[in-house]
Formats: structure tokens, C-alpha cells, sequence
């Protein structure tokens, strides 16, 4: 197992944390040192805020841990491509590189849709590399949505919510 595999693996770990919640799995380490110093998980339903990405709270667990909101030393793993509040967040913080597990084709911004990360018209331009446990990451938020797609269509069919995904 590589280094980018072991901290995607804690990654995934905290994307698991956010199915447990009925939230979309997604997961996100920090990594300074070669120890962990900010984690997150997906939690915008849970707290009710377009803040609840899993990059945004290790983010700032991270500069907590640090005592600084630069984070020039550090890596983030995530297991989806960022989107464009988190990418932000990510360049501001003066993260220097990132290693994303899936790519994401409808909301990314790490090369999907557009890259913020590598802008050069900004001050500070991120290394990403793409794919690590992808299959892993993919599956992961490829079986979370089938299922809710699965027990949309059971409450429409049946006409009465079924409370376990939703």
C-alpha cells in the first residue's frame, strides 16, 4: 500500500462517518508530517449548512491543530473532487497539493468543470494528482445514490415515505 492509498483509506473512513448519517459519503484527511491533523466528513444535512463539506471541517481542524490558517505543509486527501467553495477554501489556506479519489462531472472544480486549484491568476496554484482508490470512492457514492433512487421510487410506488435512507 502507498502512502496517497493509506491516507485515502483514513479518507474513506470519514466518508463512511457521513453514511452513517444518511449524508453523501464523502470523506477528507489532512496530513502534516506524515500525521493526520484535520479530518471531515460530509454534514450539511445533519448541520443544516452549505458549510457541512467534509473539506471545509478538516480545513479548520487542521489550522486548529497548526495554530495557523496557512496549511503550506500539508497535504489533503479527499475521496471526491472539490467544489468550488471548497477548491476556494483550499487555495486560500495555501494547501500545496491534493489527491483526489473520484472525479466529480457534474460539481467539480478541480478539473471537471473548471480547475481552480491550478489557476494561475491566483496567488497560489495546488498539485492535485486524481484517482487514488478510485474504484473505492466511486462505489461508494455510485451505491449511496442508487439506493435513494431505489427507495424514492419504493415511497412513490407505495405512497408512504420509507424513513431509512432519507
Amino acid at each position: 500500500m502507498t502512502v496517497h492509498e493509506k491516507y485515502m483509506k483514513a479518507a474513506i473512513k470519514q466518508a463512511l462517518k457521513a453514511l452513517k448519517l444518511n449524508e453523501v459519503p464523502i470523506g477528507c484527511v489532512i496530513v502534516h508530517n506524515d500525521i493526520i491533523i484535520g479530518r471531515g466528513y460530509n454534514r450539511r444535512n445533519t448541520d443544516k449548512t452549505a458549510l457541512g463539506h467534509a473539506e471545509i471541517t478538516a480545513i479548520k481542524k487542521a489550522s486548529k491543530y497548526l495554530g495557523d490558517w496557512r496549511l503550506e505543509q500539508c497535504t489533503m486527501y479527499i475521496t471526491l473532487e472539490p467544489c468550488q467553495m471548497c477548491s476556494g477554501a483550499i487555495v486560500q489556506a495555501r494547501i500545496p497539493m491534493v489527491i483526489i479519489g473520484a472525479m466529480n462531472p457534474k460539481a467539480g472544480c478541480a478539473g471537471s468543470i473548471i480547475n481552480l486549484l491550478q489557476m494561475q491568476q491566483f496567488n497560489h496554484q495546488v498539485e492535485i494528482e486524481k484517482g487514488v482508490l478510485e474504484e473505492e470512492c466511486t462505489s461508494l457514492l455510485t451505491n449511496f445514490f442508487q439506493e435513494l433512487r431505489e427507495l424514492k421510487k419504493a415511497k412513490n410506488k407505495n405512497g408512504a415515505p420509507n424513513e431509512s435512507r432519507i
